[in-house]
């Protein structure tokens, strides 16, 4: 895994297993599979294989069959692999019950998205987010997998008489996540107050998928230095960057990236951090084009958008990496003519669907920025002639 200042120490080598439902097929599995893989190596684990299996429904003692929970066993057993990541949330008894069947460790797809999270964390209020998620996801998983509380990195007090140790741990649970949940209300009410002392300026949020480029984004439409690596959840914490254009200010803040199957307990600990999406008066919806599952990306991120009630507000989507796009959909004897007709007509689309909200960029290359910054500029300066007409010198 990766130490406190992310250099690989003992790389550890894992194997990935999902399931074929009725919910799923193999194309979607695949896809969050690979996903998967992407998470595993973003906190420091190579993957070896990909198992699956079609299923109804999983297994409710060890999610797959018994006979492809033994071709796992002789492979982990025969290439010494240490770690298995499950696609979906496993139970306490569940994981207790394969780990005697593989002899390794296992974990799932929240656990594995809560090791990155607690990993990434820099500010008081991430830690704070991020350990409470943890305490959350392990409160219901204590009684089938009982441990002690030191291998799952937390402190654990004095054992009270007449108590077992199972009930001890669960208390000694709740006590901490009331304690941090205490402790973010209170950096809540901080960061509210820091919210509204930014005056009338208009406020943008960046959305988008993890990994889009959001952050790339940011440091090229602010000039500002924000952290910004092709690794999923590089950034946790919102950044928020005063901007202006053509004598117009506005305020532009990064957000967590979203993605499929995000925790429960990660949303709503994360609230604050997406009260800035909440609170934005535009977004700008961030979408890696090159990806295959693109659509499906935005789909997640309206989805979440939905959730938390900020679909209804103006989002200018904005489709990056089309330098990768061009590359991975047009052969080289492709006919320029033939493939500025393509372009034009994924363009025509988009337009159609979005009415007209959105812009075809690559960030990385510096292509059709001046574009995107003057709708950018359109779009702000439409805000402020809305909220305030008698603030002449904004527009």
């Amino acid at each position: 895994m990766l130490d406190k200042n992310n250099k690989i120490q003992n790389e550890e080598r894992a194997v990935l297993v999902g399931l074929v439902h009725k919910e799923q097929n193999e194309t979607q599995l695949k896809e969050y599979l690979a996903e998967l893989a992407f998470l595993a190596e973003t906190a420091g684990a190579k993957t070896e294989k990909w198992f699956f299996q079609k299923l109804p429904r999983p297994d409710s003692r060890t999610f797959v069959g018994k006979g492809k929970l033994e071709e796992i066993r002789e492979y982990v057993k025969a290439k010494g692999i240490n770690l298995v990541i499950f696609d979906d949330e496993l139970t306490g008894s569940q994981i207790i019950n394969i780990e005697k069947v593989l002899g390794a460790k296992t974990i799932d797809r929240s656990d594995l998205i809560l090791d990155i999270f607690a990993r990434r964390a820099k500010t008081a209020q991430a830690k704070v987010q991020v350990e409470l998620a943890q305490y959350q996801y392990l409160l219901p998983r204590l009684k089938g997998m009982w441990q002690h509380l030191e291998r799952q990195g937390g402190g654990i007090g004095s054992r009270g008489p007449g108590e077992t140790e199972i009930e001890t741990d669960r208390r000694i649970v709740k006590d901490k996540i009331a304690l941090l949940r205490k402790r973010l209300k209170e950096i809540d009410k901080q960061a509210a107050t820091q919210r509204q002392e930014r005056g009338t300026y208009i406020r943008i949020g960046l959305v988008g998928y993890t990994n889009v480029g959001k952050s790339t984004l940011m440091n090229i439409l602010s000039k500002s230095e924000v952290f910004a690596e092709n690794k999923l959840f590089a950034t946790l914490d919102t950044t928020t960057r005063k901007v202006v254009y053509e004598q117009t200010p506005f305020l532009l803040s990064d957000t967590v990236g979203f993605i499929r199957k995000l925790p429960h307990h990660l949303v709503e600990s994360f609230k604050s951090t997406l009260d800035e999406v909440r609170e934005a008066d535009m977004l700008l919806h961030v979408v890696d084009i090159s990806h295959p599952a693109y659509e499906d990306q935005m789909g997640v991120v309206n989805k979440t958008l939905q959730d938390l009630k900020a679909f209804e507000k103006p989002i200018l989507t904005i489709f990056n990496k089309m330098d990768l796009y061009e590359k991975n959909t047009f052969d080289e004897w492709l006919d320029d003519e033939v493939k500025q007709d393509l372009l034009q007509q994924l363009k025509n689309r988009w337009q159609h669907e979005t009415g007209d909200a959105c812009v075809f960029i690559s960030a990385i290359e510096r292509r059709n920025l001046e574009e995107l910054r003057a709708t950018i500029l359109d779009k702000v300066k439409e805000l402020y002639q809305e909220r305030y007409p008698y603030l002449t010198q904004f527009y």
